[in-house]
Formats: C-alpha cells, structure tokens, sequence
C-alpha cells in the first residue's frame, strides 16, 4: 500500500512498474491502457462489466479517452490520475473508464462530437461525464488538477458534478437525453444534388488557395499541421487544369517542411506538427500515418518534377518506418512519443523533444573539426541553442536540427569544394545518428492498427514502382500478406482492426476496410497480383454491407447493432487522416473500372451525393472527397500492358507507366489467360488484347476508346 498523499514514494515506484498496485487495465493490450494500470484510479476498459456497475450503483461514468503518445494525457496521468487524493474522488462518486481512441475511433467520434459541440474545442486528453445510459452531460479536454488562472481544476469540478449528480439526476438525464438528440439531428447527412462538375473543384481550389502562406508554405497560421489530404487534391487540381500556381503551393510547401525542425533532419521521417508558422519548432511526436501519407506527398512531387530532393526526402521517410516501426512479422507500429528521457539517470523525468535535440558542445565532441563548423552552419546550431522563445524552457540551450543553409552555401561559407563538405555532411549526420541511438528511445505504441497500416503499403507499393526499389516493394507485399494473415478472417469477410504481442482483435471499422482496399489496389497496380485485387473486391462488398447507408448513400463509420454506441456517425472530415467516406468513394471508381460493375460505380456516386451539401459550403474540409470528385470529372482512362509479367519488355513498359503521375489512371496487367478472363467479364475489348508479335504491348485507352498498341517505353511515353 502507498501512503495517502505519498506522491514522492509512488513516483520512485513507477520506475518500477512491477512494484506498483495494479487496476484491472493490466490485462488489456492497448499501450495506453497499459499506461494507467498502475494508477490508484479504479479503472474500467469500456465494456459492458463497467456499464453494469454504473447501473447497479447509480454512478455517473468517468470517460477518459486518449493515446499512449499523447503529450497532455501524460500529464493529466501525473497531476491527476496518479494523485491518490483525485483518485479517491473518481472511486468514491464515479464508475471511471479508460478508453484509446486509436482502438475505439467509434466512441471517440461520439463524445468528441459532444465537447467540441458544447464547449467549442476539442482534443485530448478528452474528459466526458456520462449517465449510465452512456448518455453525455459535460465534458471537455485536459484539466489542471487545480483551480488555475480563474478555471476550474480537475478535483473541484469532479466534486461539483458529483454534488449536482446527488441533487438534480433527473435534470441531468433529462439533459442528457435532449442532448442526444440534437447531436443525430446535427449528424445526419441529407444527400444533396448539386453537381459534381469544374465549379465545384474550382471553388476547393480557390479555398485553399486564399488561406496559403506564400512565403513558408502551408495553409493558415501557427500551428501549421502537415495535411497531406490537402496536397492529393491540389495535385489532381493542377493534373486536370494545369494551372501552376496548384502545383507551386504544394512543392513550396514540401520543400519547407522538410528543411524545417519538423522533419528529423538525421533519422528521417516527420513529427506531428510544427508549433511556428516556419516548421522550425515541431510536436515531436510521430505518427505512423504522417509517415505514409507525406511519402506519397513526395513520391507524386517526384514524379511530376523529376527533382531528386522530393525523392531523396520521401526515401529517408520510408527507410526510417523501416528502421525504427516495422515489426518482426511485417506490420507496422502506430506511433513514437513526443516526450523522452532527459536523464538516464532520472528515467522517470522526461522532457518534449529530449531524444532529438542537442547542445553544440555535444555536437563538437562528436563530431571535432571541421565537420562539427560545416554541420553546425547547415543545420542552424547555436552556441546557446537556436530557440530564440522558449517560455517552458525544454529546449534552452539545445538546438533543433533544421536545414539553414544548404551544402552549397556551406562549401562556400568554408572554402571547400562542394562534393567534399556534402560528403563530410553525410558522415557527421551518421555520427550523430549512431550517438543518438544510444540514448532512451521514446516510448513506441507498437500496436498494428489495419487503417494506418493500409497508408503504409500503399506508400511502400508506390515507392516500390516510383524509384524502382525492391526494399519497398516487398515491405508493402510482406504487411499485406501479414494483414491478410493475422486480421482478415476470408470466411466471414470480417476485418480486425489491432494486433499486438500475437492478439488480434476488435471489429474493423469502416477507415479499416476503406483503407485496406486502398492499399490492396494500389498494390496490384504496382504489383500485379491479381489475388490482391479480388480480395479488395471482397472487403469492398462487406465494407457495404456493414456500414453502408443505401438509402442516403455514404458509409456510417460503425457497424449496425453495437448497443455500447449511442449513435452512429457518417465521418466526413478529411483531417490528419482521410476520411473513411472519402477514401471509400474513391476505391468504388477505381474497383468500377477494373470491373465495369455498376453498383459499385453508383455506390461512389451516391456516397459523393450524400456530402454534396458539404462539399458546396465547405470543401476545404473534404480534400480527399474532392479527389474523388475529380476522377468522376477526369473521365475514365486506362492502361493495359499485356506481356509476361517478369519479361524485361513488360517491366520496361510498366516502368514507363511508374514513373508518371497518372492519378486518374487505371493500369492493368494481362499476363495469363486466366487474368484475361478475368478483366474481359466486365470489358470484353480486354479479350482481344494480347503481345504484339510475341512482343509485350501497351493499350492506352480513354472512355472506352483505345489507341494502336505500342510495345516500346519511347512510344508509351508519347502517348502518355
């Protein structure tokens, strides 16, 4: 037993985790549930073992909802969850539930919905107070464990709801249910029937385009969020109309965010987000989807431009998943933490950013001279660290690495030629990255969620084609395989959505099969296995029975029939991570192509529909929604290569296909008879087309008309 109020003693002890007392969240999987099962909070997973004991006990509920790489979760978890004194509050009045919004996004979505509704703001930690119903009745973010600044603190407002529990329930349930209500009338999405036509893409476009930073890139103010939504959309703009200035907001963007504090300049890959309108000054956590998403941000800038900085930063991203979140078997994990170690010394104190930034006297010792000059110059280090306003003080007299200069300014500045200071360059980012290493790595939440890792074979195909790598290539075919293995149960159609240390669980919502199909199509277009089609075939039609809404097109993101949901929500908004609708519209044009099926061409149709309203006043927020909007605009196009799929004439031809950008472009490969009879059941035209003289061809056809084959990458490329 810990002394009430001991928090010294239960502050060693948690260096010690084993000698903790443990709550009955041990026994889950999640590592943010993990986090909290040595608090003295009595906790319950989300399930029907706490809804009972609310019930029984006329209880009010507790709900807590956040990720274990959230920076002010793990700070309410030590001002507030790790207080015996707060803990005794939430035990004696509360029924108190833990939830990872990761693994449960469906319950996420609801509450978040009801604080970002009542009090304007949202984010986590998030903190709801629910009748036994499940029904909320206040709720908001992080609080202090104290009266602060003229707010309420986190014990006074846990007293205040429980008095007011003791002495209004019926008003507070009665509330509670009017509260509801409003929220399935403000949730419901009416389809609409304005057209999806030029106008509506143009006025997207001009959206963005009044909001962007014209000196550093971005869209808005600090802080600026990566929204690689955002550039899927202004690529496809600028691929239809040509018109420049989409293509330069989003190579002027990418290029400052990777010279920027946000992109780790010696591991590779980027951090959640920059606090400053430069990308100077990051959130250093990182998050799996990040990751995915911006590498086919600069995989496509490679492909449009052919410059090797695009490529160059998309290739460090993808070596650094595999470096550091790539399990044994193939998936990959979710995300690193913001916050680390400080002090080996003093493993329980740990600072934002600590793992990544440095002093300049470690870089001299380190590197000596003259590369410790070279490096310190190109990479923005100062004697008293390089962050000019640090009011918490993390960062004083450290130094984020960012790109100041580049290596020729550099070669210059010293005197030196240009080959010999990047040369000298390189070998000091490998020197500190291996001095790195040796320090207390950030905690890793090595949770495999389906829906991230679907982002992340689509990366890995797309880089497997774009810069002809076999490391990529396979990586995207070993996580799929690994999914299809491990989460996709073939005999029902049901798709798990997380698997770690060997337990795969909870029902795949609907980003988990919008987002597996994504990556299993992208994959055939790389790849050519037709198997990965057929299967993205197969989920597409229990994505639609699950979660389809027939009768107003779009996709609910929850399955019908969880009586734990008190609604059902259409997620629309394109944010950190596209939308399941979005990507589902997407997915039916491309599955409607390969197989001329027209449910699946109307099922599209009628999910773009149902936002139709949305997408009119608001198309900002739905970018990804608006690249499905464009292919419908953009008109069917395709690409047959028939040939033998390892014959140097066929992959000559494919690469040619590869290294384009052709988004709206649907490629097959005809490579043996059972293939052909395959795409010929939906087109017939596919029957007859075959080698040219024993020699692989290319079919470029657009709206069901074809061109003359052509059988060399010279004349593909032409037509083209």
């Amino acid at each position: 037993q810990i002394p009430a109020g001991d928090q010294p003693l239960r502050g060693r002890l948690r260096r010690h985790p084993k000698l903790m007392p443990s709550n009955r969240l041990e026994h889950e999987k999640s590592p943010y549930l993990l986090q909290h099962s040595h608090n003295p909070v009595d906790w319950y997973a989300w399930g029907e073992e706490a809804f009972a004991k609310a019930r029984a006990e006329n209880k009010p509920i507790f709900l807590s909802i956040g990720y274990s790489t959230c920076h002010w979760c793990h700070v309410m978890e030590r001002e507030s969850f790790e207080s015996d004194r707060i803990a005794a509050l939430l035990n004696r009045d509360y029924v108190s539930i833990k939830v990872d919004r990761e693994e449960r996004p469906d319950v996420d979505r609801i509450y978040m919905t009801f604080v970002q509704a009542t009090s304007g703001s949202g984010g986590w930690p998030m903190s709801v107070w629910l009748t036994p119903e499940l029904q909320p009745f206040y709720g908001g973010t992080y609080f202090p464990p104290e009266n602060r600044y003229g707010h309420p603190g986190f014990a006074s407002i846990l007293t205040q709801i429980a008095d007011a529990w003791h002495n209004s329930r019926e008003r507070i349930e009665e509330s509670a249910r009017d509260v509801i209500a409003q929220l399935e009338q403000h949730a419901a999405v009416e389809p609409g029937y304005g057209p999806v036509d030029r106008d509506l893409l143009e006025h997207g476009y001009l959206m963005f385009r009044r909001t962007f930073d014209t000196q550093l890139g971005g869209f808005g103010g600090a802080p600026k969020f990566p929204r690689a939504t955002v550039f899927n959309f202004l690529l496809r703009y600028w691929d239809r109309t040509r018109d420049r200035e989409a293509l330069d907001m989003t190579l002027l963007t990418l290029r400052e965010m990777a010279k920027g504090g946000m992109h780790d300049q010696l591991g590779g890959g980027f951090h959640r987000y920059s606090v400053d309108e430069r990308w100077f000054v990051p959130h250093f956590e990182k998050m799996l989807y990040d990751q995915a998403q911006l590498a086919v941000s600069y995989l496509e800038a490679f492909q449009i431009t052919g410059e090797s900085q695009y490529a160059e930063t998309a290739r460090s991203t993808l070596d650094y998943v595999l470096r550091d979140m790539t399990s044994p078997e193939g998936g990959f994990y979710s995300a690193e933490d913001a916050d680390s170690v400080i002090d080996p010394e003093e493993p329980s104190v740990k600072g934002e950013g600590a793992f990544y930034i440095w002093t300049a006297e470690e870089i001299r010792d380190l590197l000596g001279e003259p590369l410790a000059a070279w490096f310190g110059f190109r990479y923005g280090v100062a004697d008293g660290g390089n962050v000019a306003h640090d009011p918490q003080q993390e960062f004083a007299g450290r130094n984020i690495l960012y790109q100041a200069v580049t290596v020729e300014d550099t070669a210059q500045q010293f005197g030196r030629p240009v080959e010999e200071v990047r040369e000298g360059l390189e070998r000091a980012c490998r020197i500190l990255l291996d001095a790195r290493a040796k320090r207390v790595r950030p905690h890793l939440d090595d949770k495999i969620l389906t829906c991230w890792n679907g982002l992340m074979i689509s990366a890995f195909a797309l880089a497997g084609g774009v810069l002809n790598e076999p490391r990529y290539a396979a990586a995207a075919r070993r996580a799929a395989e690994f999914l299809l293995a491990r989460l996709y149960q073939p005999e029902t159609g049901v798709l798990l959505r997380r698997y770690r240390q060997g337990d795969a669980a909870i029902p795949g919502f609907l980003d988990d099969y919008a987002l597996f199909v994504q990556a299993l199509v992208d994959l055939y277009e790389q790849q050519f296995d037709r198997r990965h089609l057929e299967i993205a075939l197969r989920l597409t039609d229990a994505q639609r029975q699950r979660f389809e809404d027939p009768a107003n097109g779009g996709f609910f993101s929850s399955a019908e029939g969880d009586s734990t949901l008190v609604m059902r929500l259409k997620e629309d908004y394109d944010g950190a991570e596209p939308s399941g609708n979005s990507v589902a519209a997407m997915n039916l044009l491309r599955l409607a192509e390969f197989t001329n099926r027209g449910d699946l061409r109307e099922a599209a149709h009628r999910t773009v529909r149902a936002f139709a309203s949305r997408l009119s006043a608001a198309p900002a927020a739905l970018p990804q929604m608006l690249c499905a909007c464009e292919r419908m605009v953009a008109g069917m196009s395709q690409i047959v290569v028939a040939g033998e799929a390892a014959a140097p004439a066929t992959q000559e031809l494919l690469r040619a296909v590869h290294a384009r950008f052709l988004p709206n472009t649907t490629v097959m490969l005809v490579d043996s008879p059972e293939t052909r009879d395959f795409f010929a059941a939906g087109a017939p035209s596919i029957g007859a087309m075959a080698p040219v003289d024993g020699h692989a061809a290319a079919y470029v056809c657009r709206n069901y008309t074809c061109q003359l084959p052509v059988a060399t990458a010279a004349e593909l490329e032409k037509l083209l």
